[in-house]
């Protein structure tokens, strides 16, 4: 069975009503970025920050997967399917991909201040502050901030360097180091790059742009593979 890596964006959960950060603007929901997504916001108010992530959870949990999102675990009935996506939502999760990195950290885990490989899984939405883990540090989100290390990059990267088929969805590639992944893949293989403006490449051998938004642009990938 052929290995086929989906790199997933923003763009695949905004059609589901979640909310991007967009460059352009510097805000993430009326939020300076660095105030509630950095090492320093969270030195600074850590209070603000809790809350930034409260809210994103409960809109998380106010919305559901997309055809997009069914329509790449249904690809795992034709391929061996590794899904590497930039979001912190479990939507993919949720539509039923079985075998999903995370790059930038996961909406509904905590960790600890203290040592970062305790990871706690979350029940409902609400982290507090006064919310301890076991060595009695603060537990703060499990999301990879602004100036913090990629810790999923290199097992992502070897992932890419297998793939068969390597499709890029709902994301501009802008955002490093995850626009890396591509340049992993083999010469040879077949790329597909889904997004309503594809963006500016060169370079690439056997490369497909489908200039779709995420749900039309998986259809239509069915249609490129023949399944």
């Amino acid at each position: 069975m052929k290995k086929l890596v989906v790199l997933s964006g923003a763009g695949i959960s905004a059609e589901s009503g979640i909310a991007t950060f967009r460059d352009s603007d510097g805000l993430w929901e009326g939020h300076d970025v660095m105030e509630v997504a950095s090492p320093e916001g969270w030195r600074n108010n850590p209070e603000l920050v809790l809350d930034f992530y409260n809210q994103r959870r409960k809109a998380a949990l106010e919305v559901e997967p997309n055809e997009a999102h069914t329509g790449i675990a249904d690809l795992e009935k034709h391929f061996d399917v590794t899904v590497i996506t930039q979001n912190i939502d479990d939507l993919h999760e949720r539509a039923g991909s079985s075998n999903v990195i995370h790059l930038h950290g996961k909406l509904f885990e905590s960790r600890s201040t203290a040592d970062p490989s305790l990871i706690y899984t979350m029940e409902g939405w609400e982290l507090k502050m006064g919310d301890l883990c076991e060595k009695g540090s603060q537990l703060r989100p499990n999301i990879v901030w602004f100036g913090e290390m990629v810790p999923m990059i290199e097992v992502a990267a070897r992932i890419a360097a297998q793939s068969d088929i390597f499709v890029v969805v709902g994301t501009s590639l802008v955002v490093y180091p995850a626009a890396s992944l591509i340049d992993y893949v083999d010469t040879d293989v077949p790329k597909y790059l889904i997004d309503p403006k594809v963006p500016p490449v060169s370079g690439y051998y056997n490369l497909t742009p489908i200039e779709e938004k995420a749900t039309v642009g998986v259809a239509k990938l069915y249609e490129y593979l023949g399944v």
